[in-house]
């Protein structure tokens, strides 16, 4: 498409040159051939204009049009997470905080480990410490004993 009209373009200023290149007189088959050239172009340019106007039209085409289909939601279960890691996350409520004399630990309790937590046995014993409160004595695992054995909070 374009080829076409640079080779029109083209013509038309190498038949410009031409025209200038003559003597320097005007008459009237001089000016009658100028216009007719210029007449020309004109054509060729909205014959041009119009062909790609044409394209355009042709190029959109409607939306495609859907059938309904009856929609059913899939619910999404999680799954487990592997033992491996599912042994490594200790249960938030049994999570502690316990005021002594010497200050303020942080414990997982034993009562509610048993209870909520199937690898007690499996935990560090070197982690297991009774404390002394204010309250009476309480026992269970240190939080950062645990944490520094690979032992995490289960969050949720």
């Amino acid at each position: 498409m374009y080829r076409k009209f640079i080779a029109t373009v083209s013509a038309a200023a190498i038949a410009l040159t031409a025209l200038g290149s003559a003597p320097a007189y005007a008459d009237d088959r001089d000016t009658a051939r100028a216009l007719a050239a210029i007449l020309g172009l004109a054509v060729v340019g909205a014959i041009i204009h119009d062909k790609n106007k044409d394209k355009k039209r042709k190029a959109h085409r409607p939306a495609p049009v859907y059938k309904e289909h009856a929609y059913k939601p899939h619910r999404i279960k999680p799954r487990p997470l592997p033992q491996r890691v599912n042994r490594k996350l200790l249960p938030q409520r049994c999570f502690r905080s316990v005021d002594t004399r010497q200050g303020t630990y942080r414990m997982f309790g034993q009562r509610c480990l048993n209870k909520h937590y199937r690898h007690v046995n499996s935990l560090p014993q070197r982690c297991h410490y009774t404390f002394r409160t204010y309250d009476g004595k309480r026992r269970g695992f240190e939080a950062r004993c645990l944490r520094d054995a690979g032992y995490r909070l289960a969050r949720g």
